[in-house]
């Protein structure tokens, strides 16, 4: 009897597992927004937080406002603040991408309005796409066809 308690347990814990391993699968290889509290949104997020905490010495929350991630690509754009939300800059936009199991900044591009080459401007995802042809659409924000809204803080 405790032998197939031990056996059924075992079997269970197995199998929670793969489902765990397949769901992280899933994620890599299919267009989707993490949801908050997950385990890809988290790593999204602390990478480019470590990198602006690199570039200005900033500890900061996001305002998420596009998030997609497919095929090892990741696409995001955020709102930066302070953790008690009373300081607020500039938007942030990145190219994520997985190397030896962890997520790296490709790409940060600027986010001036108006400035040739930055974000805004009509050629900037056509020229993000010849410098990495294998980024799947469906991840950029130009694929969903409509304006990018506020989301809740991570």
């Amino acid at each position: 009897m405790l032998t197939r308690l031990f056996l059924f347990a075992l079997l269970f814990i197995a199998g929670a597992s793969y489902l765990d391993v397949r769901d992280a699968d899933s994620a890599m290889n299919t267009s989707l927004t993490p949801a908050p509290g997950t385990s890809v949104r988290k790593a999204l997020l602390d990478c480019v937080r470590e990198e602006l905490k690199h570039m200005h010495g900033l500890e900061l929350v996001f305002v998420v406002q596009h998030l997609k991630v497919k095929d090892g690509w990741a696409w995001i754009q955020v709102r930066p603040q302070s953790a008690d939300g009373r300081q607020h800059y500039e938007d942030v936009a990145a190219l994520l991408t997985m190397k030896d199991g962890k997520w790296t900044v490709a790409e940060m591009p600027c986010m001036e309005v108006d400035t040739p080459g930055c974000l805004d401007t009509p050629e900037f995802f056509a020229g993000l796409r010849k410098r990495y042809p294998q980024i799947p659409l469906a991840i950029l924000p130009a694929a969903e066809g409509k304006t990018l809204e506020t989301k809740p803080k991570d």
